[in-house]
Order: C-alpha cells, then structure tokens, then sequence
C-alpha cells in the first residue's frame, strides 16, 4: 500500500552548544554534524524504513546538497518524484541543539522547495491518486499543499496533514484533511487554546475537528500521543527511554510511522503505538532523517511493552 509524501528536502547543518547566542555574540559549541533534513524528506524517510512503500515528491537544486538526497532516498528505499531546478538551490536549516537537554530550535530556508508549485504537483496528480495515504506539511508552499490534498481528497486517498511549521490555515483547507497531526505548539496556535494537559489536548482536537479535519491527533512529547475523530477520544502513552540524546526528528518519525501504518491497514490505536514506538527509538540518536528506525526495531520495542 502506497504512501505519497509532498514535502521539502533539505540539509541540516546542526549545531550543538549550551545556549544560543545574543545577536552580535559569539559564543563556541560543542559539536557540528551536517545531514539529510526537511520534513517532507524526512517523514518520506521514516515511512519508508517503517515498512511502507514511499514516494516523495519534492524540488531541489543541481547541487551536493540535492546529491545527498539521492543518496539517502536510494539508501532507505525512498522512490524520488523530484525535479531538479538549476536556477535555485537546494535548502538548508540551521538547527540549534542545547547540549544539556536536546530540545531544539531551527530556522529553514527551503531554496529550490520553495518554487513547489501546483505544476508540480498536477504532473503526480495519478501517482497521488493511486496511494492509500498522502501527507504533506507547511514548509513547501501553501498553494502546491493544498492541490495535493484536493487530488488526494477526490481519489477517496486518506489524506495527513501534519501543520508544521505552525501558521494561520485558510479557511478551507482543513476539511480536506482526514487527519491533521500537530504537536501541542501547533494545535495551541492553530486554535488558541492552551494544551498542556491531555484534557485540554483533547479540548484543541474537538476544535481542529470542527475547523473541519475528520480526525485530530495531536502528539504530546514524552506523554504519547490523543487522537480524537467522531467515534470519541484516545489516548496512548508515550513509551519512556533511558537517554535522550536529540528531539528533532522525533515528530516526523511519527508522522512517517503513523502514515505507514495507517496504509498498511492497521486501526488508530495500533497505528499511534507503532507510530509512538519509532519517534521513542528516534530521540535516542542524533540527527532527523538518520535517527528513523527500522520496522523490525519498532516491532521489537512494541513487543517489549506491557
């Protein structure tokens, strides 16, 4: 069962340090790893070492960067529906670890990924319309997201929207999502209501479903994961790891999971445990797309649980 991802891909250039720097200061870190990013990139990764047959479609430049692409998309068995633009570049991030805790913040400039356009996306209209699921984010733009969620929409293909980066939705968009997947910064923005309890998790998925998504799962760190749609409410917890080492491919491990699984057949509960079990393997390896883990390592760590 088919999984077509719409997304970015770009290099991460990350930077492990104790804070981040006041403007004007320079300050001396602790480490530098440059690898494969961006989060369409990445949940295509994901997907694809979970067990599903992937497809990702993407822009990047005629560059190394969009040569490390390749190389990772032919190592994790990634099926690339790119288009190589060389009046651009291929994108990069900066990331920002904090050496102490792992937490992160980055900054994206997605380059050649940021031309996606509807174009682009409407020469894959079939290769969308015959997958089981079709996720995108918010890095590429709005427009070339919201053409493959119509075509994924009119096949009857389950359609993920995961809104990250978090920005304000046009009205319209959600209802052709089947499933929008924020974590708790995202759904607070998208509907302005706290969310740092799993009742108030569940408050915010009752309004992105009545924004028009059919289901809201919204992923709570640590905590696991609630997922709401018009059969009720759900939880699962989150699976404790002895050393965290690096958060920042831990939500695109899920998404990517979840969306395989869901391919595959399995039903929400076992979706989001398989999906919580490969973002718990994530956060103890450093990098995005290079911390996704196996199927045979999720299906072990879900068989070590109660």
């Amino acid at each position: 069962m088919t999984v077509v991802v719409l997304g970015i891909f770009v290099a991460d250039t990350a930077y492990r340090a104790d804070r981040l720097p006041r403007m004007g200061e320079t300050i001396l870190g602790r480490h530098f790893a440059l690898g494969p990013g961006g989060k369409g990139s990445n949940q295509a990764v994901a997907a694809a070492r979970a067990g599903g047959r992937v497809h990702l479609i993407t822009r990047i430049g005629a560059d190394p960067f969009g040569a490390m692409g390749h190389r990772l998309w032919d190592e994790a068995g990634v099926h690339p529906a790119v288009t190589e633009d060389p009046d651009s570049f291929t994108g990069a991030a900066f990331i920002f670890l904090d050496h102490a805790t792992g937490q992160n913040a980055i900054i994206v400039c997605p380059g050649a990924a940021e031309r996606l356009d509807e174009g682009d996306v409407d020469r894959h209209a079939d290769l969308i319309a015959g997958a089981r699921v079709f996720l995108t984010q918010l890095e590429q733009p709005l427009a070339a997201a919201r053409r493959g969620l119509q075509i994924a929409r009119a096949a009857g293909v389950t359609t993920i929207l995961n809104p990250a980066p978090a920005m304000p939705l046009p009205a319209g968009l959600l209802p052709l999502c089947d499933i929008i997947t924020p974590n708790e910064t995202e759904a607070q923005a998208l509907t302005g209501l706290p969310v740092t309890t799993p009742d108030q998790a569940a408050a915010a998925a009752a309004a992105l479903r009545a924004m028009g998504a059919r289901a809201a799962c919204i992923t709570l760190g640590p905590a696991g994961a609630l997922w709401q749609d018009d059969t009720g409410t759900l939880r699962v917890p989150g699976i404790p790891m002895p050393d965290v080492v690096d958060t920042v491919g831990a939500g695109d491990a899920f998404n990517g999971a979840l969306a395989t699984a869901l391919a595959q057949g399995r039903p929400p509960e076992q979706a989001l445990r398989f999906a919580n079990a490969a973002a718990a393997i994530s956060v103890t390896r450093p990098g995005a797309a290079s911390s996704s883990p196996a199927r045979a390592e999720i299906e072990a760590l879900l068989a070590r649980q109660p």
